[in-house]
């Protein structure tokens, strides 16, 4: 049940409920707070922010999909289909609600359709390979 959930919802989630919280103004203001800030050995001071938080955890699942791509069983078929839901919901998302019409949020919809292409992608060719193999014995 675990290998057919869509890990990029979760990021997505996540930024809905900062979106919800407060009004469509205040989002990115609270995205591009720091959360602390750390002096750097050249003078600079480097702050990480909510938003910096929600996109790290996103790129780490886009690779867990992007390992769990290869795989060309059911399970991977039925994540490969609701990682397009994910995507068409974040876009749907991003384009009419505005507390969603922010470069974050665009940032995920965009993963979740590197996921959901690659993951087609990936899969096709992986079947095609297990055929040409299983052609030539």
């Amino acid at each position: 049940m675990f290998s057919i959930f869509p890990k990029l919802i979760i990021p997505m989630v996540i930024y809905a409920i900062i979106a919800f919280i407060g009004g469509a103004d205040t989002v990115a203001a609270r995205l591009a707070d720091p959360l602390f800030e750390i002096g750097m050995m050249s003078g600079a001071t480097w702050g990480l922010t909510p938003g910096d938080l929600i996109l790290m955890l996103a790129l780490f699942f886009l690779f867990v999909e992007m390992v769990k791509s290869s795989d060309t069983g059911t399970a991977s078929i039925i994540n490969h289909g609701m990682s397009m839901l994910v995507f068409v919901t974040g876009l749907v998302l991003f384009l009419l609600v505005g507390q969603f019409a922010t470069s974050v949020f665009f940032l995920l919809v965009l993963m979740a359709l590197l996921d959901t292409v690659a993951g087609f992608i990936v899969t096709i060719v992986a079947a095609r390979r297990d055929l040409a193999v299983g052609g030539d014995a």
